[in-house]
């Protein structure tokens, strides 16, 4: 159970809010790199931690992101003209440059005097990777860029894409963190076909630890970014298998690997306290994806979705009841019934409503992990809050880790087992069962 408050404190991130505020001390991945696909294209409406956006790339090739409203009469610049130099309001004129300062007003004799004087607000957004990334903490407390792995390796090594989901960005965090319901939800419970039917999963060895033992024992311990979550499974005679979540403050997580496929990860980035997008990757360390990988990624499957053409909106969603076949959840094909392991953990994510009321809930053994993790989140907020303490994970050597899957001694720790394994480090490879 948890206290109103802090529920409040931990889901709250508009501005204002000590977890808004933390959100924008950390780069934020906010639109993809097809959203503004070439120099001049249209502009693009962007919701980021309650703050509504526009986004530019002016003719020039200059990324912008700025107050979406004009300063004279509050028109929606999404309807503005992109020109040389920025994008010019369509209701009388005022033009503003990718970093929302006023550079024309046509009406007024003294033009750039009284351009000075008007800025709209704006922030940074800068490539890396395939996804835009943008700031929007304090200018002098700008962190270095981000270096997640991921985006990083080479442009044929990694894929991304990202989903509308329709709750708060803390419950589909904690879906991210909790490799308990691997087994039932993903892993079709003890009879289904679960990973094994993903081309993405199929064929590691972690998959038949998961399915023969449906008691994971969790550890966790503390990580200079965040937290290392070991879940435990029994492996042959004397051996465990540990499958090692990182969580990266506020709001990064990765999947343990399987055999040779590629890592998955996500961000979940809130829109609103209601609204969240849940940013997916999969990349390869040391290889590139195959075109059968990425066209599986495409279609929906790992942790990806099929979402309908020109939107991010997934094809499964809340008004079609996410295309559940209630008859393959009863013939235990499908555990859950809806297909595809990024719909079936937004299906019940959205199900807890918009902003869970963890009041009533009931924690067990399994969600140490959560547990840790809303601590350390409300501990950074009160600190940034309270002292002016900047949080961990906005630095590179926060950034640069890999999640871990391996067997190991049953009397060995899982931190002494893994070792380096979960450092980045370019050129090597990922250590995966």
């Amino acid at each position: 159970m948890l206290r109103p408050d802090i529920n409040e404190l931990l889901t709250q991130t508009g501005p204002g809010t000590p977890m808004g505020n933390l959100f924008r001390r950390y780069w934020q991945p906010v639109l993809h790199t097809e959203e503004l696909p070439e120099d001049g294209c249209p502009p693009v409406r962007v919701k980021i931690l309650s703050e509504r956006l526009v986004a530019v790339r002016t003719p020039e090739g200059k990324y912008g992101l700025m107050d979406e409203f004009c300063a004279h009469r509050g028109i929606s610049l999404f309807f503005g003209r992109i020109e040389e130099g920025g994008i010019r309001c369509p209701y009388h004129g005022w033009k503003y440059n990718q970093d929302g300062q006023a550079i024309d007003v046509p009406s007024e004799l003294n033009n750039s005097e009284f351009c000075k004087n008007v800025k709209l607000r704006s922030y940074p957004l800068v490539k890396v990777g395939d996804i835009l990334w943008t700031y929007m903490g304090e200018p002098d407390k700008q962190p270095p860029l981000p270096t997640w792995e991921f985006a990083t390796v080479p442009s044929k090594q990694t894929f991304t894409s990202k989903r509308y989901q329709e709750n708060n960005w803390l419950q589909a965090l904690e879906g991210g963190i909790d490799s308990s319901h691997v087994t039932w939800l993903h892993g079709g419970g003890p009879t289904g076909k679960g990973l094994e039917a993903d081309p993405l999963f199929k064929g590691a060895k972690g998959n038949e630890y998961n399915k023969n033992d449906l008691k994971p024992f969790f550890e966790v311990v503390e990580n200079e970014g965040g937290l290392l979550i070991g879940a435990r499974r029994n492996a042959e005679e004397g051996h465990y298998y540990w499958r090692v979540t990182p969580w990266v403050l506020p709001n990064f997580t990765m999947v343990p690997p399987r055999g040779d496929h590629p890592v998955h990860g996500h961000f979940w980035v809130p829109i609103d306290d209601e609204n969240c997008w849940a940013w997916s990757f999969d990349y390869h360390p040391t290889r590139e994806l195959t075109e059968a990988e990425v066209q599986a990624m495409k279609d929906g499957a790992g942790v990806h979705s099929k979402n309908i053409p020109g939107t991010y909106r997934p094809v499964a969603n809340k008004e079609n009841d996410y295309l559940i076949d209630r008859e393959k959840q009863k013939a235990g094909i499908l555990f859950s019934g809806v297909e595809g392991i990024a719909i079936q953990d937004s299906s019940l994510q959205e199900s807890m409503g918009p902003i869970v009321d963890r009041t009533k809930e009931r924690l067990v053994a399994t969600d140490a992990g959560i547990i840790k993790a809303r601590q350390k989140l409300r501990r950074a907020a009160e600190a940034l809050r309270d002292n002016g303490t900047e949080p961990a994970g906005n630095i590179p050597e926060h950034q640069q880790i890999r999640s871990v899957a391996i067997v190991l001694p049953a009397d060995q720790p899982f931190v002494e087992g893994i070792g380096e394994a979960f450092k980045a480090r370019p050129g090597v490879p990922q250590t995966s069962v």
